[in-house]
């Protein structure tokens, strides 16, 4: 029995930079979705969209399209069928790789390409000065077999204390150190879900959330997000189909860069409270705002033992740590730990290390950001302004992009920016149904020639 059909939003992420200059257009779009049957990124028995479709996302006619089908059809990787559309054939896809395509933009994009498509910055001063120092604490650990599955004491212990400092009390026994918040997403989603459990998140929200929650086979239901945070009305009708799990960010919201208002916030506690619902909170970005104190989360709110916070180093100070952690009772962080065994064990002990150095300048990396951030977002927002006078976005409260209303096809205009050399975060990506088309998030932190140069470029697709 054939699949359901493909979504032109995810087979438009998967073929994220697909025309070459060494091929025609025809024969770049027939190799890119063979190559994605041959990965499995297309299992069989998928129906492909429809040409008319394809060619309004990729912005090539429905001509290009037709031909590339009708060569894969003659290669034997497709059906094609009168009324019925293009089918996988079987045996040509191996099992499907789960991906939504949500970070295929996460690869090294050539020198001349402008990437706008991810909001990851760059090490701070503050890493930048700490990782040329030398650092001897690894010498002990040499003495070990290298192993601390739930992360070294030492940097369980500065992790408890600066939580608490920013007013999340919190025991070093309710740390667990991860290798970067995308595998303690996943560890949080395998010890509380299981394959077809339906899952409650925001929408738009992180698409890396989105990732994880696909690749444990889970239903995903989302809810509108504003930006007051997650409808807590939308909430409470959708708690009624008995949801395994809430994830959420109340903190700072990526990509919206919204604070859910604390009245707010304590109704969401209170209704996940009093229905019992676990609830899994990303908390990756709530330091990063552009004024004042870090945001507050749903810790003192949500009953512990439904609770469980992520959270991660990369923002303060630099992704290339991989250093994530997850805060949660006692209890909890002892099944997550041995759960995590099976797959990575532990991780990195230099990694290790160099966090705890780095917390101890957490409040000097946090300030640097907020410059920077601020900084950019005045820029960003002057140059969008002059470029695209008829875009709109609200003011965010913290993270590292902004969310834009373009009134327009996100989908067709990434398309086009590629052929100029722009990469763009599309608004489809952030959606669990591949909604939020009109919008579009640009990272704040690029320097304002850079985007300058981005729009120059795309002023020349329209």
């Amino acid at each position: 029995m054939a699949l359901a059909k493909m979504d032109a939003a995810l087979l438009f992420r998967m073929l994220r930079n697909w025309s070459s200059d060494q091929e025609t257009l025809v024969e770049s779009l027939s190799t890119n979705l063979a190559d994605l049957i041959d990965a499995g990124f297309i299992p069989a028995g998928v129906t492909l969209p429809s040409q008319r479709e394809l060619s309004s996302v990729l912005g090539v006619s429905r001509g290009t399209v037709a031909a590339a089908m009708t060569q894969l059809e003659q290669h034997n990787y497709l059906v094609i069928q009168k009324g019925s559309g293009a089918r996988v054939r079987s045996g040509r896809s191996r099992r499907s790789a789960n991906s939504s395509g949500r970070f295929f933009t996460l690869t090294n994009a050539p020198a001349d390409v402008i990437d706008l498509s991810t909001g990851a910055m760059p090490a701070s001063q503050v890493t930048r000065s700490l990782l040329n120092e030398r650092i001897d604490d690894i010498d002990p650990y040499l003495e070990t077999d290298g192993y601390f599955p739930a992360g070294l004491p030492v940097l369980r212990q500065a992790l408890a204390q600066h939580l608490t400092e920013l007013g999340i009390d919190t025991h070093p026994q309710e740390i667990l150190i991860t290798s970067g918040a995308q595998a303690a997403s996943q560890l949080a989603i395998k010890h509380l879900t299981d394959p077809g459990d339906l899952v409650l998140v925001e929408d738009p929200t992180y698409r890396g959330l989105l990732e994880a929650l696909s690749e444990n086979n889970c239903r995903i239901q989302g809810i509108s997000t504003g930006n007051s945070g997650i409808n807590v009305d939308l909430f409470a009708h959708a708690v009624k189909r008995s949801p395994k799990i809430l994830c959420c960010q109340t903190g700072v919201h990526n990509p919206t860069g919204s604070s859910m208002p604390a009245s707010q916030r304590r109704d969401l506690a209170k209704l996940t409270n009093s229905k019992r619902v676990p609830v899994i909170e990303d908390c990756c970005n709530f330091e990063l705002v552009l004024h004042g104190k870090s945001a507050p989360t749903l810790a003192n709110l949500v009953d512990p033992q439904l609770l469980i916070q992520i959270g991660t180093c990369s923002k303060l100070f630099w992704g290339g740590l991989r250093i994530g952690w997850v805060r949660a009772d006692k209890a909890t962080i002892r099944r997550l730990v041995e759960l995590r065994k099976i797959s990575d064990i532990a991780t990195a002990i230099i990694e290790q290390i160099f966090a705890t150095h780095l917390l101890g300048h957490a409040a000097e990396a946090q300030t640097e950001r907020q410059e920077q951030l601020f900084a950019g977002l005045v820029a960003t927002e002057e140059i969008v302004k002059a470029r695209r006078p008829d875009w709109s976005w609200h003011r965010p409260r913290g993270g590292t992009g902004l969310w834009i209303d373009t009134g327009e096809s996100t989908q067709v205009l990434a398309s086009k920016a590629e052929k100029v050399g722009v990469k763009l975060a599309t608004g489809p990506s952030f959606s669990p149904h591949n909604g939020q088309e009109r919008f579009l998030r640009l990272p704040l932190w690029h320097e304002p020639d850079v985007l300058l140069e981005a729009f120059k470029r795309l002023d020349g697709v329209d």
